[in-house]
């Protein structure tokens, strides 16, 4: 293919890769023959003005064409970024995802530390050890969370431990920062320096936030799109974020739509989960 260049979010102008392009139709579940039709149509559309967004609309214009369930998939990345602006709904998802790996779970609680109180995102207690986990939700995908993130969170980690401590509670306790977007090199290497799990949409390599939300299966509503943007919103803000949610109670649906538009939206989901 013709060499073509174009534009991140973060406003950089890189070379188009199509190869970055394939994988992330491949991982929707696109067949080789689905993915070099995609590749073709979007690379002939590709001018001077063309952004990461764009292509990513136009892929997803043509996957969406072929297969309800691929575009959702393939959607999974927007889909993060769409449980905002305030956040809250991230928490409740990532609290769902930490559910699934046998945590119990606690979202949004105040916790006194040895000198302050603090706003816990989630509180998630297994067997052998209890996570006290940050959230920074983005709605940009080029941001990246810095240094001052991994500092900061880590100081108000100590003062909750000490007040644990204090209490005899011999627990062993892990921080983690989660964002849906991405962390600077010195964040990365701070948190390996102090034990700071960080999650990421692509990081860690093994254990990614993408990696884990495709293993368990834990697709967002926002996926979906059967549903309007405010219907997306009226759903999160009473705490229904998950198409898992809609398929084990379909009834969750009857205050926001009729039942036509409930069928749409549960055959959606179900395509997506099969």
């Amino acid at each position: 293919m013709e060499e073509k260049w174009i534009e991140k979010a973060s406003g950089e102008r890189v070379k188009f890769e199509p190869e970055k392009l394939r994988d992330s139709l491949f991982k929707s579940g696109a067949n080789n023959e689905l993915i070099d039709k995609i590749l073709q149509c979007v690379h002939d559309e590709i001018d001077d003005v063309s952004t990461t967004k764009v292509i990513y609309q136009k892929a997803y214009k043509l996957l969406r064409a072929s297969s309800k369930k691929l575009a959702g998939k393939y959607r999974l990345k927007n889909a993060i970024l769409d449980l905002g602006p305030s956040g809250y709904p991230f928490e409740q998802y990532l609290g769902h995802l930490f559910r699934f790996q046998h945590y119990k779970t606690q979202v949004g609680i105040t916790l006194d530390g040895k000198c302050v109180t603090h706003e816990v995102d989630i509180m998630a207690e297994g067997e052998d050890k209890t996570l006290l986990v940050e959230c920074k939700h983005h709605g940009n995908p080029g941001y990246k969370s810095d240094v001052k993130i991994p500092l900061y969170i880590h100081s108000r980690f100590n003062d909750l431990v000490n007040a644990f401590r204090r209490k005899g509670d011999e627990r062993k306790f892990e921080c983690w920062i989660a964002t849906n977007t991405r962390f600077t090199q010195d964040a990365v290497d701070y948190a390996n320096c102090y034990g700071i799990r960080l999650l990421a949409w692509d990081y860690p390599s093994k254990g990614s936030l993408r990696e884990r939300i495709e293993l368990a299966g834990m697709y967002p509503i926002t996926c979906l799109f059967s549903l309007t943007k405010n219907e997306k919103q009226k759903l999160l803000k009473d705490d229904i974020v998950l198409c898992r949610q809609l398929t084990g109670e379909p009834e969750l649906l009857n205050n926001y739509m009729n039942e036509k538009k409930q069928q749409r939206v549960i055959e959606e989901c179900e395509s997506i989960l099969s």
